[in-house]
C-alpha cells in the first residue's frame, strides 16, 4: 500500500540494528519507546526470531499503518511485548524508557508536498532525527542516512552530550520515495552545498547507537562522520 511505508531492505536493516545493538543489552527491567512504528513489522519480525524481554511503547500517526500493526501484533500475540499508539511521541507527555529507537523521516524536501508527507525530514532531511536526540533519552538509536546532513546530526549529539556508541552502515540504491522527482532534485542541489552525499544512485543509511557520555566511553563519531561523508 502506497499509504504504508514499504521497504523490506531498510525494515530488515532497522531490525538487525535493534537486535544487536538494542535488544541483546536490554535488561529486564528496560523499557523502549519507539518513534514511528510504521506496520511494526522491523520489531515485530524480531520477537519473532528471539526470545527478547522487552517492553516496547511505540508512536505511530500514520492511521493506516497504526490499525496493520495492531492487526499483526495481536495475530502473534505480542501485546505484552509491543504496544503502539496512534499519537506523536513530539506531543505526548514524555514515557520514561532506557532506549528511544527510530527509522525516523528524513526525506529533504523544500516542503512537505511529496509523495508520502509523514516521510518529509524537513528542508535538510535531518529535522526529525535531530529532535529526538534534544528529548535526552539516555541511549538513541536512529537510522541516519548519508544524504539527509548527517554532520549536523553528529554535532547535535555532541553538543547535546552523546558518544556514538557503535553503528553499521548499509549501502542503498534510491527507492520508490527518495527519487521522487522533487525529492530527487532537492538532494542534488543539498549535494552541492555538501550537506547531502550519495554517489549516483546510491547513498549510505547508518543505523547509530548514541548514547550520553561516560568517561570511559568509546566514541566513533569521527568515524561515523568520515564514512557519512565519503560518497
Amino acid at each position: 500500500m502506497k499509504d504504508i511505508f514499504f521497504c523490506p531492505e531498510e525494515s530488515n536493516f532497522y531490525s538487525n540494528c535493534l537486535e544487536n545493538f538494542v535488544f541483546r543489552n536490554c535488561k529486564n527491567s528496560d523499557f523502549i519507546v519507539e518513534f514511528g512504528s510504521g506496520d511494526g513489522s522491523p520489531i515485530i519480525n524480531s520477537l519473532l526470531k528471539n526470545n527478547f524481554d522487552v517492553v516496547i511503547q511505540g508512536f505511530e500517526l500514520n492511521t493506516s499503518a497504526w490499525k496493520a500493526a495492531n492487526l499483526t501484533i495481536d495475530e502473534y500475540d505480542l501485546n505484552q511485548k509491543y504496544t503502539i499508539h496512534n499519537a506523536c511521541l513530539f506531543k505526548s507527555s514524555k514515557p520514561k524508557a532506557d532506549y528511544l529507537i527510530a527509522n525516523p523521516p528524513y526525506l529533504p524536501a523544500p516542503d512537505p508536498d511529496i509523495y508520502m508527507p509523514l516521510l518529509f525530514g524537513g528542508k535538510d532531511g535531518a529535522t526529525v532525527t535531530n529532535e529526538l536526540l534534544l528529548l535526552n533519552y539516555e541511549n538513541v538509536l536512529v537510522l541516519l542516512s548519508s544524504f539527509s546532513n548527517p554532520t549536523s546530526t553528529i554535532n547535535l549529539a555532541k553538543k547535546n552530550g552523546y558518544c556514538v556508541h557503535n553503528f553499521m552502515i548499509l549501502p542503498l540504491k534510491f527507492g520508490y520515495y527518495s527519487s521522487e522527482p522533487k525529492v530527487k532534485n532537492y538532494i542534488e542541489e543539498l549535494r552541492t552545498k555538501k550537506i547531502a552525499f550519495y554517489s549516483r544512485d546510491y547513498y549510505f543509511l547508518a543505523g547509530v547507537l548514541f548514547k550520553k557520555r561516560q568517561k570511559s566511553a568509546i566514541d566513533l563519531s569521527n568515524e561515523l562522520a568520515q564514512v557519512m561523508t565519503s560518497l
